[in-house]
């Protein structure tokens, strides 16, 4: 078992990954383009609008507007036969008249009482506030990045950011051996490299 853990730890060791270094590095900025998109919004718009209309109301009343009932009637009659009886002479018809007018007032009382509570329903104009709403759906257009072109080490890239880098971009470089190159190897003569 031993012996097949150390060439794995070995070969992890040295390995291309393992060998690899990453640094940091600015590179120029060529172009950073805006990327805008059009998004839909919606909202709610509301307003206050005025309303006429009519409102029932319930009105309780214990006058119903009726002035000679029939309690009046016999009040005055009974009042009047009471004053002419208590009266004499010349004082006979102003006893009479007052009784009349005494028995009448007392009779109509007697009529309101009996009467009781009159209760009427009445259609009254009203104005009331009424908030209005709607739905509005409007387009607005965002900057969500930026297409980025920089060049590094003689290379060009894209990218897409999203925020405008300015001048300069940090990149970050990996640098790692990926194997022998194998273009020199088919040069012959004294300019063929030596390893």
């Amino acid at each position: 078992m031993k012996s097949l853990v150390a060439p794995a730890i070995a070969f992890a060791i040295l390995s291309p990954a393992a060998l690899a270094q990453t640094y940091s590095d600015s590179a120029r900025v060529l172009e950073a383009r805006p990327v805008v998109e059009r998004i839909p919004i919606k909202r709610e718009e509301c307003w206050n609008e005025q309303v006429r209309g009519y409102e029932n109301r319930t009105v309780t009343r214990t006058d119903t507007g009726a002035t000679i009932g029939p309690g009046t009637v016999l009040g005055a009659i009974i009042g009047g036969v009471a004053g002419h009886q208590v009266g004499s002479g010349r004082g006979n018809t102003a006893a009479t008249i007052a009784g009349t007018i005494a028995g009448g007032a007392i009779g109509n009382q007697v009529d309101r009482q009996n009467q009781g509570q009159a209760t009427e329903v009445e259609r009254v104009p009203t104005t009331r506030n009424v908030e209005r709403c709607r739905h509005v759906e409007e387009v607005r257009e965002a900057t969500v990045g930026y297409d980025v072109r920089y060049v590094y080490n003689g290379h060009t890239f894209t990218t897409r950011l999203p925020e405008n880098p300015g001048p300069r971009l940090r990149v970050a470089v990996d640098v790692r051996p990926t194997g022998p190159d194998r273009r020199d190897d088919n040069r012959s003569g004294p300019n063929r490299p030596r390893y």
